[in-house]
């Protein structure tokens, strides 16, 4: 009975082939409104109830899979279905430990090289959303700044308007200016300036494109909390900060916050074309002694020693591009949406902080929840009304 169902559904698609599209406009999810399909492929649509196992009718390829923000980002999409193909460079098992983000064949890898075209063709192809996550820190022999933020962003926005990707999300930085305000460097930060610029070539080629500006993120493995608890940033049990920290106001986002920005925003088509803030809480530094930075000439020459004798892997990340973004005041425009507006939660670093940074506590083998020592008592407190 079975084989003559699917025998007559089969017969029934071939004789009404002009009508499968409309047929088609039905097969979503029971929670998602009707849509417009733009393919007839049935490979390209949803399948599956939703989650991991499923099919969600997304292909993404995600552009700095490798990095810091690709593990999350691969996590989240693998989550609700999405078949996805990681274009890698370098060693593949960089890449490789990405292979479990998704369901059995929905992870793909392809090699390539940001400055050959043909290589990011054939990773964008099959794609309708592209989400590039390619970024540097500070500056290389092989890859400046310019190279990375402007000509490689502008090189994958063309290609992906050429391929017909319908959807291109970039991850930009906050701050991003033409002329950054000089603090250390007399030019400013070329990072910030590149951010800037790196915007304005993705607009120009992929003007539909959705645009991410993140504060500092911090997460495991992240270049923010443990770039200042390593001890090579302080200056024995001192930290130089610039003018003691209190001229500068930071709003760092969790990573796994900003990553599922990122996935809202490309399973929302009404997010195209748009500007995000991804910004956190507002941060204070603590736990260390602060002083001045001005008066402490010895720190700029680690900075430039370290820069000298670490010309690719920059020890506890410390070089003179690093030293001037930290003392930008993130800028929050309030016309420009943020992760909120996304449905984002926003994690307090409050609650995320203890768990990041336990290995760099003193005595990180006692575990507290033994309640092997007496808990102190509250303080003794007066009344108010008390007191004359």
């Amino acid at each position: 009975m079975s084989a003559l169902v699917l025998c007559n559904s089969a017969q029934f698609a071939r004789q009404n082939a002009g009508s499968l599209a409309v047929l088609c406009t039905k097969a979503q999810y029971s929670t998602d409104a009707p849509r417009a399909l733009r393919t007839t492929n049935l490979a390209a649509m949803k399948r599956g109830t939703g989650g991991r196992s499923s099919f969600n009718g997304m292909v993404a390829t995600v552009f700095g899979c490798t990095g810091f923000m690709g593990r999350y980002v691969c996590n989240k999409l693998g989550k609700i279905g999405t078949q996805m193909i990681l274009p890698y460079r370098a060693d593949h098992y960089d890449a490789i430990r990405l292979k479990v983000t998704g369901d059995l064949g929905q992870v793909l890898f392809q090699f390539y090289s940001l400055e050959d075209e043909e290589a990011i063709r054939k990773a964008v192809r099959h794609s309708n959303v592209v989400i590039n996550l390619v970024g540097r820190d500070w500056e290389t022999n092989n890859f400046n700044f310019t190279d990375v933020h402007v000509n490689g962003a502008r090189r994958i926005a063309k290609v992906c308007r050429e391929m017909g990707v319908e959807r291109l999300i970039h991850v930009s930085a906050l701050n991003a200016s033409p002329n950054p305000e000089p603090l250390i460097l007399k030019e400013g930060s070329k990072f910030l300036k590149s951010k800037y610029y790196g915007e304005l070539a993705v607009r120009e080629e992929f003007p539909e494109a959705t645009i991410f500006r993140p504060s500092d993120i911090y997460g495991q493995e992240d270049r923010f909390l443990r770039y200042y608890a390593h001890v090579w940033r302080r200056q024995l049990r001192g930290m130089p900060l610039w003018h003691k920290g209190e001229k500068t106001i930071k709003q760092p986002v969790f990573c796994s916050d900003l990553a599922q920005g990122i996935v809202n925003a490309a399973k929302d088509p009404d997010t195209a074309g748009k500007v995000y803030q991804a910004i956190g809480n507002d941060y204070d530094m603590w736990g260390y002694i602060r002083y001045d930075m001005r008066w402490d000439p010895t720190f700029m020459l680690k900075v430039k020693l370290t820069e000298a004798i670490c010309p690719s892997f920059k020890v506890g990340d410390l070089h003179s591009e690093r030293v001037e973004r930290e003392y930008v005041t993130d800028v929050v425009l309030p016309s420009i949406p943020t992760l909120e507006d996304l449905g984002v939660t926003l994690t307090k670093m409050e609650d995320q902080i203890p768990w990041e940074l336990r290995p760099y506590r003193a005595a990180q083998y006692y575990d507290a929840e033994l309640d092997e020592f007496e808990k102190p008592a509250p303080p003794k407190y007066i009344e108010a009304s008390g007191r004359v």
